[in-house]
């Protein structure tokens, strides 16, 4: 019986000035994507259909006769397209991470035309929420290290294996909500191992954390809620096309109870044969913020 040769994958990669686009077309090089950063809108469809290998392709607001609704025709065109697996990945940033970018960087953000760089930000943000909706993946940068920007992008494209991939992310509420997120769970009534002068300086993945949490009379329910929640939706997730799913789970500091959760529920899902990746937000920067390279607006 003949099989059906893979689909090529096309990727295109759009996003703020500053938010990290070009190191995901790096990434995307590194594992083997032919790349082409900011072609004319207009060859979108052609570059992509005459494609020989895994193709990424970067957009941005800068692109002469910008227009996000182009973009997203030449997505649509794509995807009608049998031997081609297109996507669209949004690199985004709050605002002071991309001034403190500019800042560091001393560049001026490509559509300022007064030199006001929160004035360009602006603008392009503008320009480009179209494509932010539209997105097949909102990858928000603003406190994400170049190392970890580089693991999620693996987890997505370094495999060849069908199926969707799933991002778990512990968050702190304080730091507001991942943008990214398709499903949001609060952590935040459980047993809190802050106050306990010994747990306070560990986080969710030591065992004393974990047995402290467990002790919690709601937590085991709360847990099997939460996998029951997450089994039944993922299959009607593939169902529906998509191709990558963001479980979050919050709690006060992010350190703590919704790091364990994180935890647990990868394993649960990983033997359950689900493609997992793992991203803690406040407790990876609390660990490596003094030693972990940034992105900066070069991207």
């Amino acid at each position: 019986m003949n099989s059906q040769p893979p689909k090529l994958q096309i990727v295109l990669v759009t996003g703020l000035s500053g938010a990290g686009k070009q190191s995901i077309l790096r990434v995307l090089e590194d594992l083997g994507f032919e790349t082409v950063d900011n072609p004319p809108l207009d060859t979108l469809v052609t570059l992509a259909t005459r494609a020989e290998k895994n193709l990424a392709i970067g957009v941005d607001a800068r692109s002469r006769g910008f227009a996000a609704e182009a973009v997203l025709d030449a997505l649509y065109q794509l995807r009608q397209h049998a031997n081609l697996s297109p996507s669209l990945i949004f690199a985004t940033a709050n605002e002071d991470s991309l001034l403190r970018r500019y800042s560091e960087t001393r560049r001026r953000h490509p559509l300022a035309q007064s030199g006001a760089i929160a004035e360009g930000i602006a603008l392009e943000r503008q320009l480009t929420a179209p494509l932010a909706r539209a997105a097949d993946w909102l990858v928000d940068t603003s406190r994400l290290p170049l190392p970890r920007l580089r693991a999620l992008i693996e987890q997505h494209f370094g495999e060849t294996s069908p199926g969707m991939v799933i991002s778990l992310m512990s968050f702190a509420y304080p730091g507001g909500l991942p943008p990214e997120a398709d499903l949001v769970f609060d952590a935040r009534f459980l047993r809190n191992p802050h106050y306990d002068p010994a747990l306070r300086p560990l986080c969710g993945r030591d065992p004393e954390v974990g047995n402290f949490i467990e002790q919690d009379p709601d937590f085991s329910t709360y847990f099997q809620k939460v996998a029951d929640i997450v089994e039944f939706l993922l299959p009607r997730f593939v169902q529906e096309g998509k191709k990558y799913a963001t479980i979050c789970i919050g709690c006060t500091g992010g350190q703590h109870r919704s790091v364990y959760m994180i935890e647990k529920l990868s394993t649960h899902l990983a033997n359950l044969g689900w493609r997992v990746g793992v991203t803690h937000r406040e407790a990876a920067r609390f660990a490596t913020a003094s030693a972990t390279p940034e992105i900066s607006a070069k991207e």
